[in-house]
């Protein structure tokens, strides 16, 4: 099954299962966006969850696989300046440096190349801007058995959990890590706070 497809299968089901359980790390991170307007990416928005704990001062441009996903976010933008658009996160539509801030939450344990979007959204955010990244990941060196044996049939249905971010952060170039901290179940979901370079 293709992560599209089945993407639009969760699409119904998805809040049920991830809002109110990463809600708090979700507000955390976000309170990292600058105070000063800006134009903001968010990666893989989903149906929206991060839309109503965004500052209202910025302007939005949601981007995710499915249309089933934007069609659940677009009436959570409520008041705030937004544009869904329908994408791939490894390939995206934007041009170099046309954003001034990326998040990226719950998706680079999910696309099937998080170095890819990684590489992708550090192009399209400003030379000095900052990506804001919550998800789940292994340490370095971690052995978490149970994690790795359930990767080859969960990465197909929903996520991945056998992601290594320090191995998908070395395959990017020109991103420094600003802040990391432990923020769910035992410090496996991670807020981190990255810097483009200037």
């Amino acid at each position: 099954m293709s992560l599209k497809h089945s993407y639009k299968l969760i699409a119904p089901f998805y809040d049920l299962a991830v809002d109110a359980a990463t809600r708090g790390a979700r507000a955390r991170s976000l309170e990292a966006l600058p105070g000063a307007p800006g134009r903001v990416l968010l990666v893989g928005v989903g149906t929206g969850l991060d839309l109503p704990l965004v500052p209202t001062q910025h302007a939005y441009v949601g981007l995710d696989l499915t249309a089933a996903m934007l069609r659940r976010a677009r009436p959570r933008a409520a008041a705030r300046n937004f544009h869904a658009v329908q994408g791939d996160a490894r390939r995206l539509p934007f041009s170099a440096a046309s954003f001034d801030h990326a998040v990226l939450h719950l998706i680079l344990a999910v696309i099937p190349d998080a170095a890819a979007c990684l590489a992708e959204t550090a192009r399209v955010v400003r030379p000095g801007g900052t990506l804001l990244v919550f998800d789940k990941f292994l340490r370095p060196g971690e052995r978490a058995p149970l994690r790795r044996a359930l990767n080859p049939l969960v990465r197909h249905i929903a996520t991945r959990t056998d992601v290594v971010f320090e191995d998908v952060l070395a395959a990017c170039s020109g991103l420094s890590v600003e802040d990391d901290r432990p923020a769910l179940a035992g410090g496996w979901f991670r807020l981190i706070r990255l810097r483009r370079a200037a």
